[in-house]
């Protein structure tokens, strides 16, 4: 790890950087090879309790004292910072996490415009008056919750730190931040950039560590005031248990299995590039993938052999030499996928990518799959399979395609694809997701967007403005003066 201009075998404790308490650490893995490049501290118990312990003692020192506008200078500064480092955290985030340099740059950017964004945004959270009684003066407060703990995945480390550290610290929170095992290193590299920005020391604690040891301890932390988490449906359970236990909110965003419908109607010159990039970006780790075309039948054979042909063009291969997919992020993960596939049975193969033939033999490739002749029942269907792999299911008519498209645990994402006006405004409010988009998926991104699920999908919201209002309590003051 010669190219890092940081330290990344050091925890971030109080503004000081300092080996894990007991001297253990972690391998640092590059999927595009098998091979480790280097390691990271792997935190204990003892590292979070000390972590959380020193963001308590930032919300009553110089973090706690800091205005609204100043803790905005800071994000916005950090920003900047973030911005004019992006194209190196992007080759870091490849090497990490196996990602295309293409969207590891995105994601590089898109960290930068959180911080700006959160930045602009933390001198005006506003309460509230209410009319009430004569003699009364009432109003409402924002108020951070104190200590915030984040749990972070291995799959968009630096998109979902900017959405839940960047918001908490916009609201005046001091946060504990426990990343993936797989995928510390930018997360470590914005704990530098944060403090070259002037973050007050312990306003952002790191401590990497395993899921079991790090992040078992933060959740049960009772000094922790908030949890925010990502991941998969199984451990959010277990952090809400966890969090249950101190009487703790939760954010969660777990799983997915987001459907994309298009109707006879369609433009399928513009869907297209859609209804495949959704599916297989970041090799389809991806909460929200679009894993589930759902097709009205006059378009079914259309769209398929279209589908096909996009993905015959797929090119898979190492991060850094930016292919259209890259590994999945470890063998396990693969094994996952791998399994799922066996499960195909008598599902077609309508068309598969390619891997690259000078793709190192270690790398966790897969080649992304497209499937057809699905029930809405079959397991590719209804499980998170959280790899390249689509189904295409073909519907008769609006109620069947909404009953398809519910008729999972998730609610994350939809997208309607239709030139009816009215039928896009009656969808969009029977279909069970946090966000739905109209002949688009994703909104590019979309840091202002509101975003979170339903069912197993979790519940809460990030980005935008609502993430602000997770962060923060609201207090109703009533003054009574005659």
């Amino acid at each position: 790890m010669d190219d890092l201009w940081f330290d990344p075998s050091k925890i971030l404790i109080g503004g000081a950087w300092r080996a894990a308490s007991g001297g253990a650490t972690l391998p640092v893995e590059d999927p595009s090879t098998g091979e480790a490049f280097g390691t990271i501290s792997r935190g204990t118990a003892d590292d979070i309790d000390a972590a959380v312990t020193a963001a308590a003692d930032a919300r009553i020192g110089a973090w706690g004292r800091m205005s609204a506008a100043d803790r905005g200078r800071v994000l916005s500064r950090l920003g900047q910072l973030i911005a004019a480092r992006s194209e190196q955290l992007a080759r870091i985030e490849a090497r990490d996490v196996g990602k295309p340099l293409t969207q590891a740059r995105a994601d590089a950017q898109a960290l930068a415009r959180y911080m700006e964004f959160y930045g602009g945004a933390a001198d005006k959270v506003m309460g509230q008056t209410i009319p009430y009684m004569e003699g009364y003066t009432v109003y409402t407060l924002r108020e951070p919750h104190g200590v915030t703990g984040h749990i972070v995945p291995w799959n968009y480390p630096m998109q979902i730190i900017g959405r839940s550290v960047g918001a908490a610290l916009a609201m005046g929170n001091a946060c504990v931040l426990k990343p993936a095992e797989e995928a510390c290193l930018t997360a470590l590299a914005f704990a530098h950039l944060a403090q070259e920005a002037g973050l007050p020391p312990g306003a952002l604690n790191v401590v990497p560590g395993l899921g079991e040891e790090a992040g078992a301890a933060l959740t049960a932390h009772p000094g922790i005031h908030h949890i925010s988490f990502t991941g998969s449906v199984g451990v959010g359970m277990l952090v809400q248990a966890a969090a249950a236990r101190n009487v703790v909110p939760v954010t969660l965003e777990l799983g997915g299995k987001s459907p994309q419908l298009v109707f006879d109607d369609a433009d399928l010159d513009a869907a297209l590039p859609f209804l495949v990039n959704a599916g297989v970006q970041n090799a389809g780790q991806t909460c929200s993938a679009a894993s589930r075309i759902l097709v009205h039948k006059a378009r079914h054979d259309e769209l398929l052999e279209r589908m096909a042909r996009r993905y015959e063009a797929l090119t898979v291969g190492p991060a850094l030499d930016d292919p259209n997919v890259g590994p999945l992020i470890s063998a396990r993960q693969k094994e996952v996928v791998a399994g799922y596939l066996a499960q195909a049975g008598d599902l077609d193969v309508a068309a598969q990518g390619r891997i690259a033939d000078d793709a190192p033999a270690g790398g966790h490739y897969l080649a992304p799959t497209l499937l057809a002749g699905a029930r809405a029942d079959h397991v590719l269907a209804r499980e998170e399979i959280f790899g390249p792999v689509q189904v295409v299911i073909p519907f008769e008519d609006e109620e069947e395609a909404v009953a398809i498209a519910n008729g999972t645990e998730y609610g994350l994402v939809a997208a309607i694809w239709s030139a009816d006006g009215a039928r896009q405004m009656r969808l969009a409010k029977r279909l069970r997701a946090g966000q739905v988009f109209i002949n688009n998926y994703g909104a590019g991104g979309g840091v202002e967007l509101p975003f979170g699920g339903r069912g197993k999908s979790g519940h809460g919201r990030e980005k935008g403005f609502e993430a602000l209002f997770g962060f923060s309590v609201l207090k109703t003051i009533a003054a009574r003066h005659g």
